[in-house]
């Protein structure tokens, strides 16, 4: 049997905002629990709520950016449910009427295909408080700091069809978001959450299959793992006969193993009606037409633009220019050095190798773009090597000083002198005659290969310091001399 998957997501985006959606608390991250939750967050009797307009405006630039059409008229409605870290009972989201209705994003697969990925609806609402378990010893800790922080809700169509499709959906989105400067992607820290709806059905099928949703995803790595998994024991289950049971689950990316949270809620299951506190929120033309004009580039048109002025191929401007951070540090790199090649391959290598190791973003780089720029233009005019360059972007990232102190400091330049190379050149040849009568007598197209070793010979009594090319050179002519 050949089976089909189907996924769709639910991102929960929350929104820069400096204050939460109907109240003047702050939302900084990082503060004490219960320090940034006021009486209007906890719904305490004799409160009203006061929608917060830049909430608004930053709903409606990502609708812009999705294609989507804006809801002039958006009402607010309260979804019921208990739960200890939602003290009003309550949420405050959108249902019947939300602020951006149907949308598409176009997405780059691996192979180079593009794929589009409709977007049915996003809608602003607020979000819960945080349950704490692990400090309480039996008990939990409710804190209630993000009680009212600014969400969009983004759902999509179940339109994507594999893990690598959702992933590469996520990773557009967060781009959108984190280029508009309306979310600052911070995974980590919740700013960004994944919900994702699976199911499968075997080809050619019409009807989609039961599907379960796994919740609160924060990476995308845990995304496609929890995918893959998932499929895999969807399909295991109908092959022995048994049913998926519409449900809820939780993923946990530290055993990679997911659990039953709970069956699934229906609509109906939550009583929505219109929030009484609340009137319908009206957008005038003026409003979107000032957000559509503070709309900063995003990045489809920014991969465009460094292909067409950097000379990047469109893989490279694709990888740098998805990330709004890093397309920056890109640029200024480029700006201070003259060579957009050069810079794209160190940050596309080293940078990211590192900032993928110690798991931070390139606003957390310990070599800033100044002093990358630094150390390629000592490539370029040949100061050091390229293998040099790598111990010496090491130093720099270890906190030692840029790269002309660091080259100064532990005697790198790299060895340009005729003279000094012609004499190590004459020293290996004279410490291996065997090696040197081999390589006269070869044949020339072996010859480049024989080489190897003697350029070995050479760079190990340099110190690695040897100016490649000079040797090569200088090689060659005596050797084959």
């Amino acid at each position: 049997m050949e089976w089909e998957t189907i996924i769709g997501l639910e991102v929960h985006v929350q929104l820069a905002t400096n204050t939460k959606i109907f109240s003047g608390s702050s939302i900084a991250f990082g503060a004490e629990p219960n320090t940034q939750a006021c009486a209007i967050d906890l719904a305490m009797p004799g409160t009203l709520p006061t929608p917060n307009a830049e909430a608004f405006r930053f709903a409606t630039m990502f609708g812009l950016a999705v294609n989507a059409e804006i809801g002039k008229r958006s009402v607010f409605e309260r979804k019921n449910y208990f739960y200890p870290d939602l003290p009003k009972g309550y949420q405050t989201t959108q249902l019947a009427e939300p602020i951006v209705g149907p949308g598409y994003v176009d997405i780059q697969l691996a192979d180079g295909s593009e794929k589009r990925v409709r977007i049915h609806h996003a809608h602003l609402e607020e979000d819960a408080g945080k349950s704490l378990h692990e400090d309480f010893h039996g008990m939990s800790g409710i804190d209630l700091n993000r009680a009212g922080t600014p969400l969009i809700e983004v759902v999509t169509e179940p339109d994507m069809r594999s893990a690598e499709e959702a992933v590469a959906f996520a990773r557009k989105l967060h781009s959108i978001v984190t280029s508009l400067g309306i979310c600052d992607g911070e995974m980590s820290q919740g700013s960004m959450r994944f919900d994702v709806n699976i199911s499968v059905r075997l080809k050619g099928d019409e009807k989609l299959g039961t599907r379960t949703e796994t919740k609160n995803l924060n990476s995308f790595r845990f995304m496609e793992r929890c995918i893959e998994q998932e499929v895999e024991r969807q399909i295991e289950v109908i092959e022995d006969g048994g049913k998926i049971i519409q449900e809820t689950r939780l993923y946990d990316g530290e055993t990679h193993k997911a659990r039953s949270m709970r069956s699934k809620e229906e609509a109906n299951d939550y009583r929505y009606f219109p929030c009484p506190d609340l009137l319908p929120v009206m957008l005038e033309d003026d409003f979107i037409d000032a957000a559509r004009a503070a709309m900063p580039e995003l990045p489809d048109a920014r991969q465009h633009r460094f292909e067409e002025s950097y000379g990047l191929s469109p893989y490279d401007a694709g990888i740098i220019s998805a990330d709004a951070a890093t397309a920056d540090f890109f640029e200024s790199v480029t700006a201070k050095c003259g060579d957009a090649k050069l810079a794209a391959n160190w940050v596309m290598g080293e940078i990211s190798a590192r900032l993928n190791a110690e798991e931070i973003r390139i606003t957390a780089a310990k070599v800033s773009a100044e002093q990358l720029a630094g150390l390629i233009a000592r490539i370029k005019d040949q100061t050091i090597s390229n293998k040099i360059a790598k111990q010496v972007f090491d130093a720099m990232w270890n906190g030692e000083g840029d790269a002309d102190t660091i080259i100064e400091a532990k005697g790198l330049k790299q060895v340009s002198d005729s003279g000094a190379l012609e004499k190590m050149v004459d020293d290996v040849m004279t410490a291996n005659p065997a090696q040197v009568e081999n390589y006269r007598k070869a044949d020339p197209a072996k010859q480049p290969k024989m080489l190897g070793f003697f350029v070995g010979q050479v760079m190990k009594a340099s110190k690695g310091q040897a100016n490649p090319q000079q040797l090569n050179e200088i090689l060659k002519k005596k050797l084959e001399s």
